[in-house]
């Protein structure tokens, strides 16, 4: 009997299962990068993170409560979580970096480029020229840190109407509402003059061979966008066209109060968006969900999002 009893707790013993205490969420999100082939040429969406937007007052033309409405459609509300990402483009023979996120000036989630720039194999000095779509800080505060040139080896271009203007102490004291935004966009672009860096282009010019600008003034007195053909496949980065793509889309004509020419801003999305539905080429955006890509088709009046299909490059 005793032995009897004996095996029955040795076999309750081993069988039993263990007593671990349960694992800690981690709560961290994968590297953010998306690396995918157009033509010849590698690109690589960035994620600078993502910031959190009062949409529902944000936007323009469009009364608050349709404007949840429109949000709750697509299981999001405000405020909303929006991506902030730039794009890397390896030509080959150059590397060429289209903005350059937040540097976490939009909150505790934002500045993740960096760190997201080496987890996708570059490191910030293997980069030859940076494109700026404008110089709002969540495209350009990335530049420096701690007041020092992050792409030390790099060239800076954006559109001559978009520095003439935010550049410009005069302007500021113009616009003194918008000083904020002045004294961001000459703390992160002003080493870049000094050091000689800062080369600015006019209209619509080929920057490199198969990248090229288009004029705007909708966003921003000079918001350009690029375009990025390889062996006959095309890719528009479109900058800040969009920034609401659960109203947007549907409602082209809706506006946001971050755009300093309401009228050109929503004339030059519809302008944009059409070419893009005609042409079926891809387009790229800076607050799109990330890794913001993809191709749009006509819908009614509005537009589809069709996020690009995921491949492994190769």
């Amino acid at each position: 009997m005793i032995k009897q009893t004996a095996l029955a707790a040795l076999a309750a013993a081993l069988f039993a299962a263990p007593a671990f205490a349960a694992a800690p969420m981690v709560k961290t999100q994968a590297p953010g990068y998306f690396r995918m082939m157009l033509g010849d040429f590698e690109i690589t969406a960035i994620s600078d993170g993502t910031t959190e937007l009062p949409v529902d007052t944000l936007l323009q033309g469009m009364k608050k409560g349709e404007i949840d409405s429109e949000l709750k459609k697509h299981f999001v509300q405000s405020p909303l979580e929006t991506s902030i990402n730039a794009f890397l483009i390896n030509t080959g023979s150059k590397l060429i970096l289209v903005d350059s996120g937040a540097a976490g000036v939009f909150g505790p989630n934002t500045g993740k480029f960096a760190a997201n720039l080496k987890a996708a194999g570059y490191q910030p000095e293997q980069v030859d020229e940076v494109y700026i779509t404008h110089m709002h800080g969540d495209h350009v505060a990335g530049l420096v840190a701690n007041g020092q040139r992050v792409f030390t080896n790099a060239i800076v271009r954006a559109q001559k109407q978009e520095s003439d203007f935010w550049l410009s102490k005069e302007n500021m004291e113009k616009n003194p509402a918008k000083a904020d935004f002045f004294k961001g966009a000459m703390a992160s672009l002003n080493p870049y003059v000094s050091a000689g860096k800062y080369k600015p282009f006019e209209g619509d010019v080929e920057l490199a061979p198969g990248v090229s600008s288009h004029s705007g003034k909708g966003h921003t007195p000079g918001h350009a966008t690029y375009v990025v053909q390889s062996k006959g496949q095309k890719l528009v980065l479109i900058g800040d066209l969009i920034h609401v793509a659960a109203v947007q889309m549907d409602h082209p004509e809706v506006t946001i109060s971050f755009d300093s020419d309401q009228k050109a801003a929503a004339a030059e999305r519809r302008q944009a968006f059409d070419a893009a539905a005609r042409g079926g080429y891809l387009i790229g955006a800076a607050h799109l969900q990330f890794p913001g890509i993809g191709h749009l088709e006509k819908e009614g009046k509005g537009y589809e999002f069709i996020p690009v299909n995921y491949s492994i490059p190769r």
